[in-house]
């Protein structure tokens, strides 16, 4: 669980989710390519994906001279993973309360 808390605490930013989104449809961006559309530098930008890389949710990839930003999908499956069990405990205690309930 400890691994996931950099990840979850990444993506509590509404910006870093529009850029997870932005790099999960768009493959790897550019800074100005992602900027595009944001009401925000590209310098601010950069600083969310600074935050994202120090998270494991993204890497930057050089091609030429430009730096390409694209996620890393382990982090993301990883995340995944701990939601899937946390929401099984849930629905495993809701159908004990459900049971508890109906007799």
């Amino acid at each position: 669980m400890r691994s996931a808390a950099p990840v979850f605490a990444a993506l509590g930013d509404e910006t870093r989710l529009q850029i997870v989104s932005r790099l999960s449809t768009g493959g790897p961006l550019s800074i100005t390519r992602l900027a595009a559309g944001f009401p925000m530098t590209r310098q601010a930008i950069t600083k969310h994906l600074r935050v994202m890389e120090g998270a494991g949710l993204v890497r930057s990839v050089e091609s030429g001279r430009e730096s390409l930003w694209q996620l890393e999908e382990a982090s993301l499956a990883a995340a995944r993973q701990h939601l899937h069990r946390i929401s099984a405990r849930w629905d495993e205690r809701l159908a004990r309360l459900k049971r508890f309930v109906e007799r």
